[in-house]
């Protein structure tokens, strides 16, 4: 029952009081929305349905779930849970709970879908996360997550890129809390920025970007560029995963029925209980 690192949610809290995601263009949250649940299975939930949102945050993800259901119990361990209660306020069907994956108070067995969207890879046990997860869950009920995957799929000077900027996100992470925003705030400006626009434009003109780094930003607000650079160089505890790793632990906690999207972002898979 202790499976959280209490700075990592100290840290995600400011960072989701700092980008609340009450202002940005809708129909891009939605573009966004879309690319993580193109792959779950709509038709199987109803106005009869209950579910959750693991790690809710600021609520962004719970707007587009809640007019499709009875009721949507969100789960946020940090004090983002605020913000969502601001950001959903018109929502009525909607459960707020300040808990964790380990200490969530909704009954085993009793929800209808699940989902939890760039939230476990920051747990210190992501195995033991998804388990959690999957307790909630009624027989052959989905749940969709999205997890930082290990760039099986890139050649190796990519992963090398990757090996420098996860070197830096190390020290950056460990800066007092206004310095590391001031970094990354210069990250995504001088970084997040050129790169994907960069890509923007070459595809525009008939290149292939898909190995160009950040190139899933490239059509995304600025806005989300400077949320996603600090929580990408903010954070402390960040793990990736691979196809097979993701099945694995999908397997071990009781699913099957397992379903990649071949889509960035990298990796979005939905799981069935078993």
């Amino acid at each position: 029952m202790n499976n959280k690192d209490s700075k990592v949610i100290e840290e995600f809290g400011e960072e989701w009081s700092r980008y609340k995601y009450d202002s940005i263009d809708q129909a891009k949250l939605m573009e966004n929305f879309e690319q993580y649940s193109s792959i779950f299975p709509w038709h199987i939930i109803s106005n009869q349905s209950e579910g959750y949102d693991m790690g809710c945050g600021t609520g962004r993800w719970a707007q587009f779930f809640s007019p499709k259901v009875k009721t949507l119990n969100c789960i946020e361990p940090s004090i983002a849970i605020e913000v969502a209660k601001e950001n959903l306020a018109t929502f009525s069907n909607i459960k707020y709970f300040n808990e964790t994956t380990d200490t969530c108070s909704l009954a085993e067995g009793s929800q209808d879908f699940g989902y939890s969207l760039g939230v476990l890879h920051h747990i210190p046990d992501t195995q033991a996360a998804i388990l959690d997860c999957v307790k909630l869950l009624k027989k052959d009920a989905p749940l969709l997550l999205y997890l930082y995957y290990s760039f099986e799929n890139k050649p190796l000077w990519f992963k090398v890129i990757w090996r420098l900027s996860d070197l830096i996100r190390i020290i950056i992470s460990k800066l007092p809390s206004r310095l590391k925003k001031i970094v990354c705030e210069i990250i995504a400006l001088i970084i997040y920025l050129p790169l994907t626009r960069t890509a923007y434009w070459l595809e525009k003109a008939g290149f292939n970007v898909d190995n160009i780094p950040l190139t899933d930003y490239r059509k995304k607000p600025f806005y989300q560029m400077r949320n996603d650079a600090l929580d990408r160089f903010g954070t402390r505890l960040e793990q990736r995963f691979s196809k097979d790793q993701i099945t694995e632990m999908l397997t071990n906690s009781g699913c099957n029925r397992i379903e990649f999207s071949n889509e960035t972002p990298y990796w979005c898979v939905v799981a069935f209980k078993a």
